[in-house]
């Protein structure tokens, strides 16, 4: 069934359940809500061994003007209004939100690869940059259609908030509670918004393809959870004339007694070209297993990821990359890859530090061989070779205020370190990056 026939269905279809949410509906005014989150962050990172043909400066500016270094700093303000529902058979309501990004340090020669800040024709940051947009929502029983510029989440479209402002999508996306345990989600999008844009008419987001974009994205999917302990989602889509790709995944926590418990999550993707193949010839299956061991305010974790392809693993935005090696500086997602990781988290709460979070990563990529890619595709231009092997190393530490007239507030400190051979696409990076989030939040 196509898409937006499904999206039409959901919403004509005998409700489910007697109890619905919209029954409960108290107004448009009434559940209304506001947020607003100050966001700041620096981030910092060294480009060694000449940083390759210099990809990793800002390629905006001439040669003689680069840096081999990133070096961004900047205040990101959000403020979102999420309205209620009127009442009566079919509830309307409308969500709105407002962005501003401020620089308060940086440069043209330093600016565009952290991505925090909007860039000018010449690779200057702007001293500021701002988006806005709403959204529609309608709600029949327990379904909710919305349609305009809003934030999605699903393994296969999904609205990065990574940097200093989040990424939007504009299209209509639907998503319905109406069956116990079961929830139906489907959607259909005209271009996303990158996190450091002002603009909504640069089409969609894709990470790694340089190819002509395809014009529409379209998904469908299903979560079951029978249990707490388990959940269980698959999902479809497609990107108009480049690719279908479809999504397995699941998600097992087993309690072993009190203080200590096994999960295990598996991410599935699986793409092959379409249409016209404007990315060219795609045929490619990835995949992802990590187990974590909790105890008490420990947790161990070993992840396993492969991908079977010529391409490397490609996505539309920024955060539809649900496989677990996929972290801060590499994904891990090139060709025929696979890659380990170790994993170790702490909650310091024990220890009388509440809301003090640290976390340490090592993962390690090998058996790339990007021989095979499709000269005439979209991925030609990143040169992988055979043989490719690199690693990465994560250090953050995390802490969130408990009480107080700052409670909420968060701050972050990561350091990243990425090292690999030639064969590889990866920049070798020194990465420094400091945020600090200050919410506030209120009713109308």
């Amino acid at each position: 069934m196509h898409t937006r026939s499904a999206i039409l269905f959901a919403l004509a279809s005998p409700l489910a359940l007697a109890d619905s949410v919209q029954s409960q509906a108290k107004g448009f005014i009434q559940d209304s809500a506001w947020s607003v989150l100050n966001r700041t962050v620096y981030d910092h990172r060294e480009y060694l061994n000449g940083a390759r043909n210099g990809a990793a400066r800002n390629a905006y500016k001439p040669r003689d003007e680069r840096n081999g270094y990133a070096e961004e700093w900047a205040y990101g303000l959000m403020a979102t209004v999420q309205s209620g529902f009127t009442q009566g058979l079919i509830g309307v309501g409308m969500d709105a939100h407002a962005y501003l990004g401020a620089q308060l340090d940086s440069g043209g020669g330093r600016a565009g690869k952290a991505r925090l800040l909007g860039l000018d024709n010449q690779g200057h940051p702007k001293d500021a940059f701002s988006r806005g947009g709403a959204a529609l929502k309608l709600r029949r029983s327990s379904t909710v259609l919305s349609y305009g510029e809003q934030r999605v989440k699903t393994p296969v479209f999904s609205s990065s908030d990574s940097r200093l402002l989040p990424e939007t999508a504009t299209g209509v996306f639907l998503t319905s509670n109406e069956f116990e345990a079961l929830t139906l989600v489907a959607g259909h999008f005209s271009e996303s918004t990158d996190r450091n844009a002002s603009s909504h008419d640069q089409g969609f987001v894709v990470n790694y393809s340089n190819a002509v974009k395809g014009n529409a994205f379209d998904l469908a999917g299903v979560v079951f959870t029978p249990a707490k302990k388990l959940t269980v989602s698959a999902y479809t889509s497609r990107y108009e004339d480049t690719w279908n790709q479809h999504y397995l995944g699941s998600s097992f926590i087993q309690p072993l007694d009190e203080t200590r418990a096994l999960s295990i999550n598996l991410n599935l993707y699986r793409t092959t070209d379409e249409g016209k193949s404007l990315s060219g010839r795609i045929d490619s299956t990835t995949w992802s297993l990590m187990s974590t061991y909790t105890q008490g305010p420990h947790g161990f974790s070993l992840g396993y990821q492969k991908v079977d392809a010529n391409t490397p693993f490609d996505y539309v935005t920024r955060g539809a990359i649900f496989i677990s090696n996929a972290v801060q500086l590499s994904d891990f997602n090139a060709p025929h890859e696979q890659s380990w990781q170790a994993r170790y988290d702490l909650d310091a709460s024990p220890w009388g530090l509440p809301g003090l979070s640290m976390s340490a990563a090592y993962v390690r990529g090998s058996r790339i061989d990007g021989s095979h890619v499709d000269p005439q595709g979209g991925y030609a231009y990143l040169g992988y070779g055979e043989g490719g092997k690199h690693w990465e190393r994560d250090l953050q530490v995390r802490h969130v205020v408990q009480g107080g007239t700052a409670k909420g507030t968060t701050l972050s400190l990561q350091y990243n370190v990425h090292r690999g051979n030639t064969a590889q696409a990866e920049l070798d990076t020194d990465q420094i990056r400091l945020a600090v989030e200050y919410p506030l939040t209120g009713r109308f």
